[in-house]
């Protein structure tokens, strides 16, 4: 069992930074991906940002340029640093972990991201 505590969500102003962390705990398991997905209310979950195998990177079309996914593999922890923020960036943001083997897609409890003036 992989356990994801999720932390650094907030209010910002427009054109502000904020960086979401996520742990991992457990034992048992390997870390094949790490990623963020974000659902803003009354839209599906989507996609952020992932890295795989430590280094792989893939970006949501809207994040690009903005967002930055990183990991500290000695402490299973991905970062992701969000600069320049948007309104449209709201959202509650959850991190994903995918075991190496079982392929298992373990989710955080959501760190709520909210951009306003």
């Amino acid at each position: 069992q992989v356990q994801l505590v999720e932390s650094g969500g907030g209010l910002v102003q427009p054109g502000g930074s904020l960086r979401l962390s996520c742990a991992a705990s457990g034992s048992g398991f390997s870390i094949y991906s790490m990623g963020w997905y974000r659902q803003a209310p009354g839209k599906q979950r989507d996609l952020v940002a992932r890295i795989t195998g430590g280094s792989k990177t893939d970006y949501a079309d809207s994040v690009k340029g903005r967002f930055t996914i990183s990991t500290d593999n000695a402490k299973n922890t991905v970062y992701l640093q969000m600069n320049n923020l948007k309104p449209e960036d709201t959202a509650i943001y959850y991190c994903t972990v995918e075991a190496l083997g079982t392929w298992l897609l373990y989710w955080g409890q959501g760190t709520q991201v909210t951009v306003a003036s």
